[in-house]
């Protein structure tokens, strides 16, 4: 697959200290890729220095053939979408979709048609509605066809969806997806939202502390994390202490956890026997039944219920493993509670593969 935007390197400081460490990605073209991080994490920082508002230290940037780092931020020919991304207030929403159009002097035949095409791709058809009448909703969606009107070789988003309340976000991932796949348009967006980069990306890319920490498709990243943090940041996980006993030739640790039980995983990082670790499990990996851990299987464990929550569509279970560390579980709210009421004895089990053994650091 062709490659339409290529970071190598790169480095920025700012402050005294180092914001972006190194940064490299290859960004397929027409792609979606993420950069998925917590606050702090470098994700602005990164989008300010791809728009041309920061220059760094150090490292290389290319589109193409051609070196972005020698290009002005309005000779880039990016489309940019922010969180607080701000119109116009004395304009059309039309009008202000039309003004990257007017900038570049097109005719007014053809900024009309491509206003219209604009706003009817983010599901707008009609633009006449004066700033001050339109919800914030409606603000991001004219945002974004101002951002694309001009036909970007790049778009970026910085955490877009940021202030959606929650009645508006689904509608507005939807936007997003149908806008990306009817343009084409090679796209970054940078969230600290999981779930926004899973719904939407081809390719996450996890920032952590300045540095990327795993690359891959959005099933990738959240089935098989490669780090505690990205772990965490792609989802609920199950994070237990405990000390590697063993690891054989395949990759599989043999972990003690604090709370006693010795499991088995896919090991995760460069660790060896005797070292401190993090065992992680998915909680809807994790299969419970009101039943003795004897009788479900030759690896399940005993657990005493400690809390029932229901989501909705899910619910979700607290239960207590071992000599006190607790556990969750999730299971579809179909599945019932019948025998998982709190101060029940149940068993939990799970495929192996599910399972993953981390290095324990600081922080995490």
């Amino acid at each position: 697959m062709t490659t339409a935007l290529d970071i190598a390197e790169v480095t920025l400081r700012q402050g005294g200290g180092v914001v972006l460490n190194a940064i490299t990605l290859a960004v397929p073209q027409g792609a979606f890729l993420t950069i998925l991080g917590r606050k702090g994490a470098g994700k602005s920082a990164l989008m300010t220095v791809l728009e041309g508002h920061a220059t760094p230290s150090a490292g290389h940037i290319s589109l193409g053939a051609q070196n972005l780092l020698r290009l002005p931020a309005h000779r880039r020919g990016f489309g940019v979408v922010r969180q607080r991304d701000a119109l116009f207030p004395h304009l059309s929403l039309a009008e202000n979709v039309a003004y990257p159009l007017t900038l570049r002097g097109v005719p007014a035949r053809e900024r009309d048609r491509l206003v219209d095409a604009a706003l009817d791709s983010v599901m707008l058809p009609d633009g006449r509605m004066p700033t001050h009448l339109a919800g914030p909703a409606t603000k991001m969606r004219v945002a974004l066809a101002r951002a694309t009107v001009f036909g970007p070789r790049v778009l970026l988003l910085d955490e877009p969806l940021g202030r959606e309340s929650p009645a508006d976000r689904a509608a507005m991932l939807a936007v997003l997806r149908r806008l990306h796949l009817m343009l084409g348009v090679t796209t970054l967006m940078a969230t600290r939202i999981a779930a926004d980069a899973l719904a939407l990306s081809d390719q996450i890319a996890i920032l952590h502390q300045g540095r990327i920490e795993q690359t891959g498709s959005a099933s990738a990243v959240y089935d098989t994390p490669s780090t505690a943090s990205a772990a965490r940041l792609t989802g609920e996980m199950n994070l237990l202490p405990g000390v590697v006993q063993a690891i054989d030739e395949d990759g599989v640790a043999r972990v003690k956890l604090a709370c006693g039980p010795v499991l088995e995983a896919t090991l995760h990082g460069n660790l060896r026997p005797r070292d401190k670790c993090l065992f992680g499990l998915r909680p809807e990996r994790i299969a419970v039944a009101p039943t003795r851990a004897e009788e479900m299987g030759e690896d399940a464990l005993a657990a005493t219920v400690l809390e029932v929550l229901a989501l909705g569509d899910a619910l979700r279970l607290r239960l207590l493993l071992g000599t006190g560390e607790e556990i969750l579980v999730k299971r579809p709210t179909a599945a019932g509670t019948r025998g998982l009421a709190p101060g029940k004895s149940v068993a939990i089990a799970w495929q192996m593969q599910h399972a993953a053994v981390f290095a324990r650091r600081s922080g995490i």
